[in-house]
């Protein structure tokens, strides 16, 4: 077997089981971490061709690019504390002041207390417990950082997967009002983006598909979420008679939970195909939450606000941590074994 294909192979191999998995079930984390797995198979399969080629010329432009992806890794991390504090300066400013506004700013002082943290306590620590420590954090922010770029990887994948236009329900999922009874910017790009498709599908192919407004009401909200959805969507010149309401829903499983049986009481046992709708960020767990809920369904995210990302995608992140929970403590909890470990040998030397 030739060089080639030995480097082929994995690519091939990893290649092969994004586009399976992906393809039967885009809603799914795993595609994050096959589609990266890919992508390292194919750098270094790219990477050994480049060099076995033997053109200087080749290998001399391959290497510089390289060196500049490298340096803007480096500046990119040597200016995270400063990017971190400046993202949350612009979201206070311009969202209010509030802990669910202020997650970049946590991170950005938590990061900041780690790297103080680490260099006064060689000072102040035993080295086996500053060294057991220093393994612990290191070896815990590098799995995070892992499992978030794997996050961020199946969130993308997911934003490009786009769904037919054949579909009979179009659910659009609700957020909160301003004032307890107006529609925000935010909530507002949902319901567009619903009703673009609407306007697509119907003008493509004719049919005319029911959009579903789901949103219960909050203890600060005047009426239900869906109720102003659909409000909002007929002064935008969609036919009442093509929406439907979800009044109850308080979560986003709820949404497509309570989305599904209304949706099955209209069409009484037939066949149906669903898409649904939401903001880009919230995508992936919205269509893991439809998943859950048994309902045959992909999104379309609408767009948000630059500035306002890296505060939503935290938040997702989170609540990804949050629901594979018992994943993330069994390996924290073996990180800081091996760290106690590393702490008790160096002690007994």
């Amino acid at each position: 077997m030739t060089a080639v294909a030995y480097l082929l192979i994995p690519v091939l191999l990893f290649g092969g089981l994004f586009a399976t998995c992906f393809f039967r079930e885009p809603r799914r984390l795993l595609n994050g971490l096959l589609f990266n797995l890919f992508a390292i198979t194919v750098l270094t399969a790219a990477a050994g061709l480049i060099l076995g080629s033997n053109n200087r010329l080749l290998i001399a432009v391959s290497a510089t690019l390289f060196i500049i992806l490298l340096l803007v890794i480096g500046v990119l991390f040597a200016l995270h504390l400063v990017w971190l504090l400046w993202n949350a300066r612009v979201v206070w400013r311009r969202e209010g002041h509030s802990l669910g506004n202020a997650l970049t700013l946590l991170l950005a002082l938590a990061l900041l207390l780690l790297e103080i943290a680490a260099s006064v306590g060689r000072g102040f620590l035993p080295d086996p417990v500053y060294n057991g420590l220093a393994v612990f954090f290191s070896l815990s922010i590098a799995y995070e950082l892992v499992a978030l770029y794997n996050f961020l990887t199946a969130l993308v994948l997911y934003n490009l997967y786009r769904p037919r236009r054949d579909k009979d329900f179009l659910i659009v999922l609700g957020a909160g009002l301003l004032g307890g009874d107006k529609v925000s910017p935010l909530l507002a790009a949902r319901i567009n983006a619903g009703i673009k498709f609407y306007d697509k599908q119907l003008a493509k192919t004719g049919k005319r598909a029911t959009l579903v407004f789901s949103g219960g009401q909050g203890a600060d909200e005047k009426l239900p979420e869906g109720l102003a959805m659909q409000r909002f969507a007929v002064a935008q010149g969609v036919p009442e008679a093509d929406t439907l309401v979800e009044d109850a829903s308080k979560t986003t499983y709820q949404n497509m939970l309570f989305s599904k049986r209304l949706i099955e009481r209209q069409v009484k046992g037939a066949p149906y195909k669903a898409a649904f709708f939401t903001n880009n960020y919230h995508l992936l767990r919205a269509g893991i939450f439809a998943r859950a809920a048994g309902l045959a369904a992909n999104g379309v995210g609408a767009a948000t606000s630059f500035y306002f990302l890296p505060n939503a995608v935290i938040r997702e992140y989170l609540a990804f941590v949050v629901i594979h929970k018992r994943r993330h403590i069994v390996i924290i909890g073996l990180i800081a074994a091996l760290g106690l470990a590393i702490a008790l040998q160096q002690a007994l030397m």
